[in-house]
């Protein structure tokens, strides 16, 4: 369903049972709400919750944010290199408010949040501004923003680089899917083919690579989020991968550090994705820690 929030509409897909506590999975750069894994989702309304996902701005099915400025991510990067803080088209607070209208949308006083790179990035930023809305945070393989934290390996980073093909061609289906494939660490396999119906089924309902790249500078613009964490009251889970090549482990690391009692679980052998062996161990510790820390 599509619904309208601070004047921005949002694509939202819910199980919507209003009796039950609700998780709200907060997306990643780029990500689209069905890029959650279908097994995670079910896993979770089968613990008894309502289960929340939605399509973050400027990506998938909610607006397009093409009026803002075009992204130039050399020259915005050479900024804060120099000392400069540019300015992003929005902000990661602004996402933030965006996943607080959504539940306000809804009616839900508070929910766990779920989010996952830049997502838990935007958790990390309710969790600060209106500490009252979070049962839980669950921070997957993201970061607290700190200046000198490790970047992506430099295979991550050409592909990053790589300016994005023509939407509609197979070029364009080419780059996505070395993008995805980049991400995926050495411990874990995909099952054939599901990096490659992924991108297909991505690429046809949506595609905003513009988005995407407004979208990192924005997540490269917070900086100040590092020294708010300490604020943070909210039951916390770190979750990273060990072999993440696009935020290292280190990023995971500073975040549970940052974030008072918060719990630190690493992956080996995970990367920056969510194959099926990775899932099995993520949610061995996320649905105990959902489960003690839901209001009976």
């Amino acid at each position: 369903m599509q619904i309208f929030v601070n004047g921005v509409r949002i694509e939202v897909e819910d199980t919507g049972e209003k009796d039950r506590v609700a998780v709200l999975l907060i997306p990643g750069m780029a990500m689209q709400l069905i890029v959650w894994p279908e097994a995670m989702v079910h896993q979770l309304h089968q613990a008894g919750y309502r289960v929340i996902r939605f399509d973050n701005r400027d990506i998938g099915l909610s607006q397009d944010m093409a009026h803002l400025p075009a992204p130039n991510l050399l020259w915005f990067m050479l900024q804060q290199k120099l000392g400069f803080q540019p300015q992003a088209p929005y902000s990661i607070q602004d996402m933030a408010n965006d996943a607080l209208g959504v539940l306000d949308h809804l009616h839900i006083n508070q929910a766990h949040l779920v989010g996952v790179s830049m997502g838990g990035m935007m958790g990390q930023r309710i969790c600060i501004t209106a500490p009252e809305r979070a049962l839980s945070l669950t921070s997957i393989m993201s970061s607290s923003g700190a200046k000198g934290l490790p970047g992506p390996t430099s295979e991550m980073r050409r592909v990053l680089f790589t300016p994005p093909a023509k939407p509609g061609t197979d070029a364009a289906y080419q780059h996505a899917l070395r993008f995805v494939q980049a991400l995926a660490g050495p411990g874990f396999t995909h099952p054939e083919g599901s990096q490659e119906r992924l991108v297909q089924e991505s690429l046809k309902r949506s595609s905003r690579p513009m988005g995407a790249y407004r979208q990192m500078l924005a997540a490269m613009a917070d900086r100040a989020r590092a020294g708010l964490l300490a604020r943070i009251t909210a039951p916390t889970l770190v979750i990273h991968g060990k072999a993440d090549p696009l935020v290292p482990y280190a990023c995971g690391e500073d975040t549970a550090r940052r974030i008072p009692n918060a719990k630190m679980h690493g992956i080996e052998g995970m990367g920056h994705d969510m194959p099926p062996g990775v899932l099995d161990n993520m949610m061995a510790r996320l649905l105990p820690f959902l489960n003690a820390h839901t209001p009976l």
